[in-house]
């Protein structure tokens, strides 16, 4: 029950400034357009809209009673649920921070490109600011001229890059095998989706040299797969010393486990993978372009999940890898996890910051942005390196400290905080590249403005306020349903005893089976359990012996409750087939020990939880009367009137 309250109360939003007044609740008021953004998010198609709309209002002038008192008794100033609020706002405001429009073409492109694997032959010139300009010019050279081979056909690329070397400047190429969306860095990701195949790139020279990419094979997504290995690693030295002998316990482990070995039991005892031995060999999910081509092809040489390959070797040692599950690349845009999954990986990737720049020039004049006339620009600069040259004396003030750098709308930031900002940036390799103190500026001024606005999202986004609302309104009437209702009706044993002893009618078992019920780490172990079951084997002895991955308890549920396939027809004695998680892989069966009839009466116990939840209804009821007196509600009929036209 406390679930649906959740889910409701998420659902619900509170009022712009000026609208149309729905119902009043004591001194407070819900509004025509309020009312309706809640009613809209939780619709369902419905015969009589007035009968739906009369049931929502009722529902949600209870919800904003409960809201109300919680609010009085200042609940939302409790530190865990400030706290909770804080790491909500925390986790959705970099999603309020984006040019919309930008960030839709890039999941839009994003999408679009997952949907296609690329196969890439990669050269690359390193150049470094000790280079000549004649040299740096002979290397552009070089790689216009492999280009242009590339182009004309050729496929000696080993020797196109011998020769690029010789003539102009050390080159070297490889075989990045098939990438996809994400692979590779943005920029590069870009030039190789704009070539078609057999097409070779102009050289691009990004800081740390010069690149040419060509593009020899594409194929429809592979998706994403997931795969157990055991694998024997070479020791240090010369692996070829080792090989004969590995190959040799490769290929028994391999014929064990064709003949049913367990292949989680043989990773745990083999497999020299420290990172997943203890967990069957499991390696993390991965799609295109996470590991080397080679081990690639290994896996998609395994046709059905479960088929286990032959092994094979690689530079770290040999590897025997089973298929757990491949996972097909959704072509459905409006597929809601993959949307989401792409999101997330845009707005972490380096591919966003053009579209934060956009929304940064956006949103200068909505914040009020000026830059303050108080410090002129030579001493802005002069004293950043002065600040950035005393690297010890981070408390050093400077004449510029307590002067306005740049003003907004409500506030300032001063020098001492731009000070603080080039000290920073200039002492972290990882993002300072050699700018200019006024391209420092620059970044400052981008960093500031977005900074303002994200601590006040509240008065710029509409759509944020009613989020972080929904959130707190949500939190408060949590805690105050637990205080009122939950806790109590849960606490009142002689309440509890009263409430089913005059309603036993009320609990009453429908078909049920006492029942064992097992969940195991994977399928191939609950077979395993199935097998010691049907063997006669006590099922707490098969628990005992799990080693953690197998759960197991006793009790009744009724018929409909059990996780039976389709089409099963319980009977007593029965194990079921096996099923499996799709989401994590776990596997499950039931043992069923006896069979019930229906209409048979529930003892206290086992009507316990069902007498709590109708006991917690009675009280909820009770209290919201007392509510209504508290806050006296007044519904405006006409305003009401006009939601159903």
């Amino acid at each position: 029950m406390k679930k649906l309250y959740l889910v409701f109360a998420f659902a619900l939003c509170s009022a712009p400034l000026f609208s149309q007044t729905l119902f009043t609740y004591g001194n407070a008021s819900v509004d025509k357009e309020e009312f309706l953004r809640a009613y809209n998010k939780n619709k369902t198609p419905v015969a009589d809209k007035e009968k739906a709309l009369r049931e929502y209002l009722e529902l949600y002038t209870k919800f904003k009673l409960k809201v109300k008192a919680a609010a009085d008794m200042h609940l939302d100033t409790l530190q865990q649920l400030k706290t909770d609020l804080q790491n909500f706002r925390t986790q959705i405001e970099e999603s309020y921070l984006n040019n919309e429009k930008e960030l839709n073409a890039l999941l839009d492109e994003a999408f679009l490109r997952s949907q296609k694997d690329i196969h890439v032959i990669h050269f690359f010139c390193p150049i470094d600011s000790k280079m000549s300009p004649e040299d740096t010019l002979g290397a552009y050279r070089g790689m216009k001229e492999l280009q242009e081979k590339l182009n004309t056909g050729a496929t000696n690329y080993e020797e196109l890059a011998e020769n690029i070397s010789k003539n102009y400047q050390k080159t070297r190429t490889g075989d990045l095998g098939y990438i996809t969306v994400f692979t590779l860095p943005y920029d590069f990701e870009n030039i190789i989706y704009a070539l078609k195949k057999g097409e070779s790139s102009k050289p691009f020279r990004a800081r740390n040299g010069l690149h040419v990419f060509k593009v020899i094979g594409e194929r429809k997504s592979v998706g994403t797969w997931k795969v157990a290995q055991i694998l024997l690693a070479y020791p240090p030295g010369d692996a070829a010393t080792y090989t004969r002998t590995l190959e040799a316990k490769a290929d028994s482990i391999y014929n064990a486990l064709q003949h049913g070995a367990d292949f989680t039991k043989m990773a745990g005892m083999f497999s020299d993978d420290k990172l997943t031995y203890l967990a069957g060999g499991e390696l993390p999910e991965f799609g295109t372009g996470k590991y080397d081509p080679a081990f690639e092809a290994e896996v998609f040489k395994l046709t059905r999940d479960g088929e286990v390959g032959k092994p094979f070797a690689s530079q770290f040692g040999i590897h025997i890898i089973k298929r757990l599950k491949q996972t097909a690349t959704p072509e459905d845009k409006n597929d809601a996890s993959f949307s989401y999954e792409i999101k997330q990986k845009v707005l972490q990737d380096l591919r966003i910051i053009g579209a934060k720049e956009k929304f940064v020039k956006e949103i200068m004049a909505k914040v009020g942005y000026k830059k303050s006339a108080a410090v002129k620009d030579a001493d802005l600069f002069r004293f950043a390196d002065s600040a950035f040259a005393n690297k010890s004396e981070t408390q050093v003030k400077y004449p510029i400290s307590d002067k306005p750098v740049l003003t907004f709308t409500k506030g300032n930031v001063k020098g001492s905080e731009w000070l603080t900002f080039v000290r920073e940036f200039k002492n972290n390799p990882e993002f300072y590249k050699g700018e200019t103190n006024p391209a420092l500026f620059d970044k400052f001024v981008s960093y500031s403005v977005l900074d303002y606005y994200k601590k006040h999202l509240d008065e710029y986004s509409a759509d944020f306020r009613y989020q972080m609302e929904e959130f707190r309104d949500g939190n408060i009437l949590f805690e105050i349903m637990e205080r009122n209702v939950w806790g109590n009706a849960s606490a009142d044993s002689a309440g509890l005893q009263k409430q089913y002893n005059e309603n036993k009618g009320n609990y009453l078992w429908a078909p049920s089976a006492s029942v064992i019920l097992f969940n195991c780490n994977n399928k191939a172990t609950a077979a395993d359990a199935v097998a010691a079951l049907k063997n006669g084997k006590e099922w707490k002895a098969i628990v005992a012996e799990g080693n953690n991955n197998i759960q197991a308890d006793s009790g009744r549920y009724e018929i409909a409750q059990l996780p039976l396939p389709a089409g099963v027809v319980a009977e007593a004695g029965m194990i079921s087939e096996p099923m499996t998680n799709t989401i994590d892989g776990s596997a499950g069966f039931i043992k069923i020990i006896k069979l019930y009839p229906g209409n048979l009466q529930r003892s206290f116990d086992e009507a316990r939880g069902l007498v709590i939840n109708d006991y917690q209804n009675i009280l909820e009821e009770r209290w919201i009367n007392e509510l209504k007196k508290k806050y006296p509600v007044k519904v405006n009929e006409e305003v009401f009137r006009s939601l159903l036209k």
